[in-house]
């Protein structure tokens, strides 16, 4: 090879290990699965010490004191002790040694090649068995998967790949101007703005399926597919719902807690930030292309401009937003 040549790759390597560093931590559960097998004989001190100093718990309860959901180990040795009586560790054993073969950096490039330069996905991954089958992001940086043995490693990989973009799309920092821009907004416009950031979801769903043109959920189950497609057909109304919502945000006319509430029913199961924000996501690729789409996921605001654009240059059908809306965001 030549020398050229092979510097040249090397840098880039550089480059792409500096924006993705990930690492899978899976000491809480391998905790709970060295209690499960030790079963009839009952877990001694040390096991449950071993549990509640392993980072994953105590991030994990760090994560739920913050949001004022106190996790007491009391209740915690309880959980272990009911799933003592299911047959399940052998099950979770096999799930975490696939999760543990599974390539997160390669997830982590598929979301880093639906992200605008600069952006980078630095994460430490947990999977957890808890109470509660969910999973999150907490602080940017921490990533909890519900460890499922009912999910493939195609459907856990896509999972990552969505999440891993959420990291990496909060990496960003606005430009001095963009952020001058905003901070001049009234306090209206600017937390409207702010919920705009919410069509994330869409952009995840966007970067985990791939391309615009991959249904979003073909790795997924035939019924989360098909409700999938039951809330999209719902496209005019919740884009219109939305509007409303963030045109009485931005005049002052929705605030504070109702205007949190309000919100936050938008995200439902997969609610209208992620249905509508892939549509037009997925829409301004398809048709302005993806470097445009990269100016929204710096400003979101941007996106409700470009979709209006888009389906106006094509004469795509379908509810667009309000000129009220943008002309209160100031966006153009």
């Amino acid at each position: 090879m030549p020398r050229l040549l092979s510097s040249i790759l090397c840098l880039c390597t550089g480059l792409l290990q500096a924006q993705v560093q990930v690492e899978l931590v899976c000491d809480e559960p391998k905790a709970i699965l060295d209690i499960l097998a030790k079963r009839p004989a009952p877990p001694s001190q040390e096991d449950w010490a071993r549990l509640f100093r392993s980072e994953g718990y105590i991030q994990w309860v760090r994560r739920e004191a913050a949001f004022r959901h106190p996790i007491r180990e009391g209740d915690i040795q309880r959980f272990v002790m009911d799933l003592g009586s299911q047959a399940s560790g052998p099950e979770w054993t096999r799930t975490l040694a696939a999760w543990q073969a599974m390539d997160l950096g390669g997830c982590a490039r598929r979301a880093l090649a639906y992200l605008p330069e600069g952006a980078s996905i630095r994460a430490r991954v947990y999977p957890m068995i808890k109470p509660g089958s969910n999973s999150f992001v907490f602080e940017d940086h921490e990533l909890f998967l519900w460890l499922d043995p009912g999910k493939s490693t195609v459907q856990v990989e896509h999972t990552l790949v969505h999440e891993f973009h959420h990291i990496g799309l909060s990496s960003l920092r606005p430009s001095p101007a963009l952020a001058a821009e905003l901070e001049a907004l009234a306090p209206g416009p600017r937390e409207a703005a702010d919920w705009c950031g919410a069509f994330g979801e869409g952009f995840a769903m966007l970067a985990a399926a791939g391309a615009p043109d991959t249904h979003p959920h073909a790795t997924s189950s035939a019924e989360a597919r098909q409700r999938w497609d039951q809330d999209l057909a719902r496209f005019d109304q919740d884009l219109r719902a939305v509007d409303q919502f963030l045109l009485q945000v931005a005049e002052g006319r929705l605030s504070g807690a109702a205007a949190q509430e309000q919100g936050a029913a938008f995200f439902g199961f997969q609610g209208p930030w992620y249905t509508v924000g892939w549509r037009m996501a997925s829409t301004i690729e398809r048709e302005l292309g993806r470097g445009v789409l990269f100016e929204c996921m710096r400003d979101p605001r941007l996106l409700l401009l470009r979709y209006n654009q888009a389906t106006s240059m094509r004469g795509l059908p379908g509810a667009r937003w309000s000129p009220e809306l943008l002309k209160t965001l100031k966006v153009s």
